[in-house]
């Protein structure tokens, strides 16, 4: 089974400082579902991984979230994407919980839900805590661009191997070229 791990805010869609706190705010970057489908087409299973401690700071209920992941899963499928399940973490910081960001807990249960090992996966972020959670878990790291991705490479300390594209379609197409290459024996 071929997986792919993304984060969501910055790397699907439009980050804002603000979160995302509607369906109304949530609006894919350009060529973002497009690339997606990509993935679909050459036989990944896509899943998101995504801090959302709106939640837990109560700018926004379950209900809203649901609606938002609803709005999200609609924009896919009217491109040919599909989005194979969505993992999040609605904790704060505060709470030191195992699942947010940078902690590895949301890929240890992607692991699990999908009897995979998450070796050599690769994993899309904007941030550098998206990058070291999947890098813990042995996941190849690729930074977008969009987002905070331009601040997170600015700052560096990324995990070795990190891989820096302008946004997700440029990785995904990078990914599937070099998918696309004869393995040496």
């Amino acid at each position: 089974m071929k997986l792919i791990i993304l984060d969501r805010d910055g790397v699907i869609n439009h980050d804002s400082p603000d979160f995302i706190k509607s369906p109304a705010e949530w609006i894919p970057i350009p060529g973002s579902l497009e690339a997606i489908a990509r993935l679909n087409q050459a036989g990944y299973r896509v899943i998101i991984a995504s801090n959302q401690s709106g939640i837990a700071r109560e700018l926004f209920d379950m209900q809203t979230l649901n609606a938002i992941h609803q709005k999200m899963h609609n924009a896919a499928q009217q491109v040919g994407a599909d989005i194979d399940a969505v993992f999040f973490c609605p904790h704060a910081a505060i709470d030191n919980c195992d699942c947010r960001k940078p902690k590895a807990g949301m890929f240890e249960e992607i692991s699990k839900r999908f009897k995979v090992s998450l070796k050599g996966v690769p994993t899309v972020g904007d941030s550098l805590r998206d990058l070291q959670a999947g890098f813990i878990s042995g996941c190849l790291p690729n930074l977008v661009l969009t987002g905070k991705g331009e601040k997170t490479h600015e700052t560096g300390g990324l995990p070795p191997g990190t891989q820096v594209f302008p946004d997700l379609a440029a990785m995904v197409t990078s990914l599937l070229k070099s998918s696309a290459r004869p393995q040496p024996n």
